[in-house]
C-alpha cells in the first residue's frame, strides 16, 4: 500500500490535532522509511521481479527488521515514547497523572499505532510475504493481484484522508492551501506513476528513490502544515 498510509496519517490529524502531519506521516510511513536504509547496508532483501504481482514488480524477500508485525510493535513504542518524552520534557507543566494534561500521553499512543497500522495494510494489499516476526510465519491477502480493487481501495482511503485533514484544520495562507493541495496532486501522481511506470532500473536506484522521496514527502508535508491552523 501506499497512498492508503498517508491517508491514515491525514485522518489521524482530527484524532491528536497538536501533532504536526509531518510526525503523523513519519509514524504511519515508519517502515517504509526505514526499509530502504535496511536494504542499502544488505539487512533486507529485494527482487526487482516483472509481474510479481500485478501492482508491483517488487518482490520483498526479506524485511523482518521494518515489516514485520513484532518488530513494528517495538517500533511504535519507541517511536511513541521518544515523542511523548519530549513532549513532557519540553513543557514541564505536563506530568503524569494531571487529568488535564494527558495530551502527549494519548498523542504518543495514537503515534504508535499508526507505525503498527502500516503492518495492517500492508497485509491486505500485499501477497504472504509479511512476517509476523523475524524468522516467523509469513501473511497477506493479496489485494496487489488485482489492480482496479487496489487503485478504489487506495484512492478511496486517500479521499477520505484528505477530507477529514481539511475538515480539522485551515489554511492560514496561500501556502497552507496550495502547499497541501500540491502534496495531495503529487501524492496522487507519484501512486499512479508507481502502478503504471516501469520498474526499478536497479536495486541502488530503488532504495536511492525510496530515501529522497521519503525525505521530500516529510519536508513538504511539514511546509504545508506549518501554514494551516487546526479547527478546533
Amino acid at each position: 500500500m501506499f497512498i492508503g498510509h498517508f491517508a491514515v496519517g491525514l485522518a489521524a490529524r482530527r484524532v491528536v490535532p497538536w501533532v504536526p502531519l509531518v510526525v503523523l506521516f513519519a509514524a504511519a510511513q515508519f517502515a517504509d522509511l526505514l526499509w530502504p536504509f535496511l536494504v542499502a547496508v544488505g539487512a533486507e532483501q529485494v527482487r526487482i521481479e516483472r509481474g510479481n504481482t500485478a501492482v508491483t514488480p517488487l518482490d520483498f524477500v526479506s524485511y523482518p527488521y521494518s515489516h514485520s508485525l513484532l518488530m513494528l510493535c517495538v517500533w511504535g513504542i519507541l517511536f511513541g515514547a521518544a515523542y511523548t518524552g519530549r513532549r513532557v520534557g519540553a513543557d514541564p507543566r505536563v506530568s503524569p497523572g494531571a487529568d488535564t494534561q494527558v495530551g502527549p500521553y494519548r498523542d504518543g499512543i495514537v503515534i504508535a499505532a499508526l507505525v503498527v497500522s502500516h503492518w495492517i495494510l500492508d497485509f491486505v494489499t500485499h501477497r504472504p510475504d509479511m512476517p509476523l516476526y523475524p524468522s516467523g510465519p509469513k501473511v497477506g491477502l493479496g489485494l496487489w493481484n488485482s489492480v482496479p480493487w487496489t487503485v478504489v481501495t487506495e484512492v478511496a482511503m486517500f479521499g477520505a484522508g484528505v477530507s477529514v485533514y481539511l475538515g480539522a484544520t485551515r489554511a492560514r495562507d496561500r501556502i497552507g492551501h496550495w502547499g497541501f493541495l500540491s502534496l495531495v496532486a503529487f501524492l496522487l501522481v507519484a501512486y499512479a506513476a508507481n502502478i503504471v511506470g516501469p520498474p526499478p532500473p536497479s536495486i541502488p536506484a530503488l532504495w536511492l528513490t525510496a530515501i529522497a522521496g521519503g525525505a521530500v514527502l516529510l519536508v513538504w508535508a511539514a511546509w504545508a502544515d506549518r501554514h494551516r491552523d487546526v479547527i478546533l
